[in-house]
């Protein structure tokens, strides 16, 4: 039982650090309530699937497809603006914890064990999450979002080359997902490979974001 309470309030910590992370990106407003039962569910299905099937690559897919389905569906984001939302903000959240399991992995604190629990897995998703958190709290501070993403579903959307390249950016991203389980688990010597990856894909999309976003205004 504690087993579970653990892993779900850390999962939900973790979704919740990723949505607000989001929406500030995005200069959206948040939906508190929605945000909490929207991490409670992905919580719910990671821990089966880790637990009850043994199944972390399957989890991550399906953790990548809720949170564009709830952009989408729950906090009515247009579905292509939802793809790039989705996109960005696990690039940027996996970029700060890549880097924190890299670091923890060299130091050895990724491995400290405790009789029934995985301190160094609970560690590495508190203070990423924290981090994350505080990123957010620190874009919607400054007012240094993007706000070119629309917040109702509704009326039609000009894609531009610019947001083609932007959606391409996306395709690789739950891919690079897997990987990092991946070499978490049996490549570690190439894990280094990771954050890099996520750099330069996070790069490419507060590059053109930022350009879209003053071109928006520029008119």
């Amino acid at each position: 039982m504690l087993d579970f309470l653990l892993f779900m309030l850390f999962s939900v910590l973790e979704s919740c650090a990723l949505f607000f992370l989001a929406f500030k990106i995005f200069k959206i407003d948040l939906y508190e309530k929605e945000i909490i039962f929207a991490s409670m569910i992905m919580g719910g299905f990671s821990y089966v699937l880790r637990n009850n099937y043994n199944s972390p690559d399957v989890d991550v897919l399906l953790q990548y497809i809720l949170v564009f389905c709830f952009f989408w569906l729950l906090f009515r984001i247009q579905v292509f603006y939802a793809t790039i939302m989705t996109a960005m903000a696990y690039q940027a959240f996996l970029l700060i914890q890549s880097v924190l399991y890299l670091l923890m992995k060299m130091s050895g604190i990724y491995e400290l064990q405790y009789p029934i629990l995985s301190f160094g897995t609970y560690l590495l998703q508190f203070i990423s999450s924290i981090i994350t958190l505080y990123i957010g709290y620190y874009i919607g501070k400054k007012r240094k979002g993007f706000d070119f993403v629309p917040d109702k579903p509704d009326g039609s959307i000009n894609i531009s080359s610019r947001d083609k390249i932007m959606f391409i950016l996306t395709l690789p991203s739950p891919f690079f997902t897997l990987f990092m389980l991946f070499s978490a688990k049996h490549l570690f010597e190439f894990f280094s490979l990771i954050p890099i990856f996520y750099a330069v894909l996070l790069f490419g999309y507060l590059y053109l974001s930022n350009k879209k976003d003053h071109d928006k205004h520029d008119y």
